[in-house]
């Protein structure tokens, strides 16, 4: 007894910890890159790629879901979360954070599909990669992640025992389901068509080059016409989109299936009576994988920088070099 006490504490203040630092890390790591990104991606020359704009709504979604989901966990490690005392917030927080961590995911999903589209081998295919179809599916993916989490502040309620968060649903069915959606819903069907539309984009780049090659070879006047589309619809600013999207969705998988994984197994075994000690494990790996689920929200600007090469990088010192301008300028008429 006495040394399965000593390992609840242990594993208690080792939960504190990573909700202090680690999860204080996590929060600028993501807060400092969601910020970047979206002053580099509403830049117009990006802004008009729709691969672009569904990663700029992407980093919106992000840098919502981490300021409200995640700071919140941060001021729990020192029994400072407001959710877990007032009803109204913990409420809010709950139809803010599911939503909006369902969008971030999806309009991943949806920059997937427009890379698919873009490099098809069927021209009707690649003409409805096009802004306004973006534009289209993210009001979309908004609405349909709000309808999908409708019911969850209503089954939300504070000062709950045995559960890893306080502001947690009242009943097993209702944690259940959320669980369930945001597991299955939220994360692995986003993941599971990312990763296949990503091979069926790999498929069509090897058959648009297989399909170039054989006209060089045979008529160089008949692959004029058929090179410069290539040229034109697979340019240097859609290769670099395509290889950032590739290495977010490796990213995306291995910080988000965790999280998934541990959801499952609390809802197989919520009707089972659990020892303290077995309550108190479970609580600590909740806790880590759901501030590793938060690092896949936070790391796409650095996704972005390094494997963006000099498309992204230029626009982020484009940014950089305007804010510093623009404070050098106010500062001298201010002198």
């Amino acid at each position: 007894m006495a040394l399965n006490t000593s390992y609840i504490d242990f594993l208690n203040n080792i939960s504190n910890d990573l909700n202090r630092y680690f999860g204080i890390f996590v929060f600028l790591f993501g807060l400092i890159g969601n910020i970047l990104n979206i002053l580099v991606l509403s830049q117009r020359p990006l802004r008009s790629n729709p691969c672009a704009l569904l990663f700029l709504a992407s980093s919106v979604s992000n840098l919502i879901a981490i300021v409200s989901g995640l700071l919140t966990r941060i001021l729990s490690g020192w029994n400072l979360d407001p959710t877990s005392t007032i009803i109204s917030l913990c409420k809010i927080r709950i139809f803010i954070s599911f939503p909006s961590r369902t969008a971030a995911y999806w309009f991943v999903v949806l920059a997937t599909l427009d890379r698919w589209l873009l490099t098809s081998i069927h021209a009707n295919y690649r003409q409805m990669s096009t802004i306004k179809n973006a534009q289209r599916s993210i009001i979309i993916t908004v609405i349909f992640s709000m309808i999908l989490f409708i019911y969850a502040p209503i089954c939300y309620q504070i000062g709950l025992t045995n559960v890893p968060l306080q502001c947690s649903g009242n009943t097993k069915l209702c944690r259940a389901f959320v669980d369930m959606t945001y597991a299955f819903i939220t994360i692995s069907l986003p993941i599971v068509i990312m990763n296949i539309f990503s091979f069926k984009t790999i498929s069509n780049i090897r058959h648009m080059k297989k399909r170039i090659r054989p006209l060089q070879q045979y008529n160089n006047k008949r692959i004029v016409t058929r090179v410069n589309m290539s040229t034109r619809e697979w340019k240097t600013t859609d290769q670099r989109l395509l290889r950032m999207l590739f290495i977010q969705i490796i990213l995306f998988t291995l910080f988000s299936f965790p999280i998934v994984l541990q959801r499952l197994y609390a809802t197989v075994t919520i009707n089972n009576q659990k020892s303290t000690l077995q309550t108190t494990t479970d609580n600590f790996i909740f806790s880590f994988v759901l501030l590793l689920s938060f690092l896949a929200n936070g790391i796409p600007f650095y996704v972005y920088t390094l494997t963006g090469g000099k498309v992204f990088r230029k626009a982020l010192f484009n940014v950089i070099y305007c804010k510093i301008f623009h404070f050098h300028s106010v500062n001298d008429v201010h002198h």
